[in-house]
């Protein structure tokens, strides 16, 4: 098959969906497929053997990292040239009705993904008026894909009561050798507490930005004696964080990738996720492969990873319930070392249970059934 794959988003930004994208991208390629990546532009021209064509953007005011990439003529020749069999839109908004338009002109299969709950991100911009106007954007362009691809059963129900046809789920993945208990690391512990590893340490990885509510965290912080917060990673809402947390034993540690972001999962003693947006939650899924325990709010996609008191904890978000719950889960991992232990190992068993391999077959049999619609596609 060739594959052209629209993104709103693409490296050098990182974050679960350009992960899930470049897993996918490799895995296709082993395959024997080809791909095109369409995506704002960002210096990366080839991936793993797939060209990147990058569309120019400008970024977008209260999200720099993210660009807003216009449809413009070059994107037909390039598409024209490729000739592909099927254009898979990935959480089309802007860029992503180029991939539309040509594939309706040219009478090209059409998939889309769903990744970004948008609709629930305005409310934390403070443009929840908009939420639905974006419902009925979000139904008009994807009733337009022949199939529609959710990262969790919560997102498929959420999209189908809101009108979304042809929904189906496309299964999470991480990479188990990556992320391993295996790479617990004293120093990188002494790093994260800021040399002090005998204390407890919570851990946060992710964007920095409202929608995370990363907030959340600093009362359940502050009634945990000697506790201490390493958040991991940067956004637009960094400056805020670092206010909001003065005073607090917490450490802002940027960016991590690779190897290093292994060692941070696999030596912190609970992963912190306040979050109610999350479609799916790949960090999760990387804390939990790693052995690292998960306190999770019980909404969205989070809930079809974790089962509470089996392979992590989950809390009430809710505001009747809110800290108080969070601080209840996180106490009961932390005072509890067998407990602890026993969901560290189930935690991993989990995670072994979705690698990126098995993730991709699936939606390679996904992609022969729009080409072939009369086949139905094998669950997995």
């Amino acid at each position: 098959m060739r594959i052209a794959l629209f993104t709103e988003t693409f490296l050098p930004k990182v974050d679960g969906i350009v992960t899930r994208l470049c897993q996918t991208i490799t895995f296709l390629q082993r395959f024997g497929h080809q791909v095109l990546v369409i995506a704002p532009e960002g210096g990366i021209t080839e991936y793993n053997g797939s060209q990147v064509f990058g569309v120019s953007g400008m970024p977008l005011p209260m999200y720099p990292e993210l660009k807003l990439a216009l449809p413009r003529p070059a994107i037909g020749e390039a598409i024209e040239k490729f000739a592909p069999d099927l254009i898979h839109m990935v959480n089309p908004a802007v860029l992503g009705m180029a991939g539309l338009f040509y594939g309706k002109m040219w009478k090209i299969p059409l998939v889309a993904s769903y990744h970004t709950h948008l609709p629930h991100y305005l409310k934390y911009y403070g443009f929840s008026m908009l939420e639905g106007l974006m419902w009925e954007l979000i139904k008009l362009t994807h009733n337009q894909a022949q199939l529609n691809l959710c990262t969790s059963s919560a997102m498929i129900q959420e999209l189908g009561d809101h009108g979304v046809e042809r929904l189906d789920l496309w299964q999470r993945g991480v990479d188990i050798d990556q992320f391993h208990p295996d790479f617990y690391s004293p120093e990188m512990r002494s790093h994260l507490t800021q040399g002090n590893p005998e204390d407890p340490l919570l851990l946060y990885v992710g964007r920095l930005s409202p929608e995370k509510e990363i907030e959340a965290i600093k009362p359940v912080l502050e009634r945990i004696p000697g506790a201490r917060l390493a958040l991991v990673g940067d956004g637009p809402h960094r400056s805020q964080l670092e206010d909001y947390f003065a005073g607090t034993s917490t450490y802002f540690a940027g960016y991590m990738r690779g190897s290093t972001l292994a060692s941070a999962f696999a030596s912190a003693d609970a992963f912190m996720f306040p979050s109610r947006t999350e479609t799916l939650g790949l960090v999760l899924l990387e804390a939990m492969a790693a052995g690292c325990p998960v306190v999770a709010a019980a909404k969205g996609g989070i809930t079809d990873i974790v089962e509470d008191g089996v392979n992590g904890f989950l809390f009430d978000p809710s505001p009747e319930a809110g800290t108080v719950a969070m601080l209840a889960a996180t106490q009961r991992l932390l005072h509890n070392a067998e407990d602890r232990e026993r969901v560290r190992r189930q935690a991993r068993v989990e995670a072994e249970r979705w690698g990126w391999k098995a993730a991709t077959q699936q939606l390679e049999r996904y992609y022969q059934s729009v080409l072939t619609p009369a086949k139905v596609p094998a669950q997995v």
